[in-house]
């Protein structure tokens, strides 16, 4: 009898997929992507990520010598200096100022320090939880934000890779490097659930984003059928 081996990095997409959103998470995201937030929400939202990406790329930083993590650091997904000329241009220059982060955030922000600068397999986890999001589900989000606001560039530079030539090709390769990291089958286990924690705490910050819209998203979404 033939045995199927399915490679890890399947196996981390099909985990990962399983692990739902909450209600009011995916709520947020679908209407960021159906034009159904304002400048001020996503700007809001960007506001949130700072905090998650400052602490994720320092974790890089500190982490691109380590062999298991080496493959994955590269400049061609670094995020936070986008996020930070995408609320210049929306905010202001005094943004950082203006943007507190939220409990979620808080939390979220707390397990990447604990594990993502420490952990070469919670970093891996962490990293592939936000970039590869951001690369497959980037240039639609990005695409419905111009046409609503009118952006060229400026306010969605979050969402463009202009170093990832051919996105399709990069994710191949990132799963590939995935599949050839030496992990014991218990330490892709803990990769995994990292990746799953990973999810809830991102959840966890657009849920609490949701709330502070307040009842006119609400009234804004259509009734589910």
């Amino acid at each position: 009898m033939t045995t199927t081996v399915i490679p890890f990095s399947e196996l981390l997409r099909r985990r990962a997929a399983r692990s739902a959103g909450s209600p009011a998470g995916n709520d947020f995201i679908a209407d960021l992507r159906s034009g159904g937030c304002d400048v001020a929400d996503y700007a809001d939202l960007l506001g949130q990520y700072s905090f998650v990406y400052d602490a994720l790329e320092r974790a890089a930083d500190r982490m691109a010598d380590n062999p298991v993590v080496a493959p994955f650091v590269t400049s061609q997904l670094t995020r936070l200096p986008a996020i930070r000329a995408d609320l210049e241009y929306l905010i202001g220059p005094d943004w950082s100022e203006l943007v507190c982060p939220l409990p979620a955030t808080t939390a979220y922000v707390r397990r990447l320090n604990e594990v993502a600068a420490t952990w070469p397999g919670g970093f891996v986890a962490h990293h592939y939880t936000r970039y590869l999001g951001d690369l497959s589900g980037g240039e639609l989000t990005g695409r419905v934000l111009a046409e609503q606001f009118g952006f060229d560039t400026n306010g969605i530079l979050f969402y463009i890779f202009d170093q990832v030539a051919d996105p399709a090709a990069f994710e191949s390769t990132y799963r590939a490097q995935l599949d050839a990291a030496p992990w014991s089958a218990e330490e892709r286990e803990r990769v995994i659930a990292e990746v799953e924690l990973a999810r809830a705490l991102d959840d966890g910050l657009l849920a609490q984003l949701d709330a502070r819209r307040g009842p006119a998203a609400e009234v804004a979404r259509p009734a589910a059928r």
